[in-house]
């Protein structure tokens, strides 16, 4: 199937950076179309339920829509409620559990295949994020079932025997809810201590639960293996096992990088794989692909936000309207 109409601009990700961008395409007078392989705000739906978000309510709206809230940092379905709103507001193109698949032609006359249809468009916006892609243990049993890579809630685990690895916001966060559902949680750290980039509000919390032991941790940690009920593991002192019922890996995640190498993008030689971009226009090395949001920054992903993402949708929509009326 192929669609007749041609697009000013497709954007990949219906996430808020990707809604930000629509929003501005259709402010520019730029036609547009969205394409998402998931759920509108897909990630976002993958966050922990109940999650409180680490900013305050203005710097997570989009459009110049005000996200109301009777907290001081917003829950997820607070969240994902007032992306859905402004969506249907906007009456913005969207297309749902529809995946993008490849890129062929070029500025000005790009078709972009997806898994349903190929769309005719003159530039594209890649605003794909990165939590789709977890970083990985790459050892035997990562794959078993009681592994997981997301952490939802702490309910079903209360009583139960629970192995965090990592260090940072996500593991800080889990294993403090596990622990006050009842789990029985060990911690397994890489490096010396909680990273210094946990919350100032969360990295006391867990550093006092670990000083009175209702935490247990491992530091310097290399994990081997894990099987059904064990998580095998050495540090500076040797080799260890531990009991598990559930194992979350909470190490971090990134950009699809097969995913925008098959778009054209090129990946920079630097220490956190950024994909190329000019910082200034956010437009790739294929000339009208442009980037936006969190994807931006490769493997660094503490550089962009919902915060500071956003205000990538005028930059972008901006080039490519001066680029079309040039």
């Amino acid at each position: 199937m192929s669609e007749s109409q041609q697009y000013d601009v497709a954007i990949v990700g219906a996430g808020p950076v990707g809604l930000a961008c629509a929003i501005e395409a259709g402010r520019q007078n730029l036609s547009h179309i969205v394409v998402e392989k998931g759920s509108l705000v897909n990630s976002l739906i993958g966050y922990p339920t109940n999650m409180e978000f680490f900013s305050t309510p203005e710097l997570l709206e989009i459009g110049g829509y005000p996200l109301v809230s009777s907290r001081y940092k917003p829950l997820r379905e607070e969240t994902i409620d007032y992306y859905h709103r402004v969506a249907r507001t906007e009456n913005l193109n969207i297309h749902l559990s529809e995946k993008v698949l490849r890129l062929e032609g070029k500025r000005g006359q790009f078709t972009l295949y997806t898994d349903k249809k190929s769309i005719q468009t003159r530039n594209v916006i890649v605003a794909t994020g990165f939590f789709d892609q977890p970083n990985l243990l790459n050892v035997e049993g990562e794959n078993l079932d009681h592994v997981h890579h997301y952490f939802k809630e702490a309910y079903a685990y209360s009583g139960r025997d629970v192995v965090v690895v990592g260090a940072k916001n996500s593991a800080a966060k889990a294993a403090l809810l596990l622990n006050r559902q009842g789990a029985n949680v060990t911690m397994l750290i890489r490096g010396a201590d909680v990273a210094p980039t946990v919350k100032y509000w969360i990295r006391p919390d867990l550093i006092n639960r670990i000083d009175e032991g209702s935490i247990a941790v491992f530091y310097h940690t290399k994990i081997t293996g894990i099987t059904a009920s064990t998580v095998h593991f050495t540090d500076k002192t040797g080799e260890h096992s531990l009991p598990s019922d559930a194992v979350f890996a909470l190490i971090g995640y990134h950009p699809d990088y097969s995913f925008l190498r098959e778009l054209g993008i090129d990946i920079d030689n630097d220490a956190v794989d950024t994909p190329h971009h000019d910082p200034n226009t956010f437009e790739s090395n294929r000339k009208g692909v442009y980037l936006a949001g969190t994807v931006c920054g490769g493997r660094h992903t503490s550089k962009w936000f919902i915060e500071n993402g956003r205000f990538h949708a005028e930059v972008i929509a901006t080039q490519i309207a001066n680029v079309l009326s040039a």
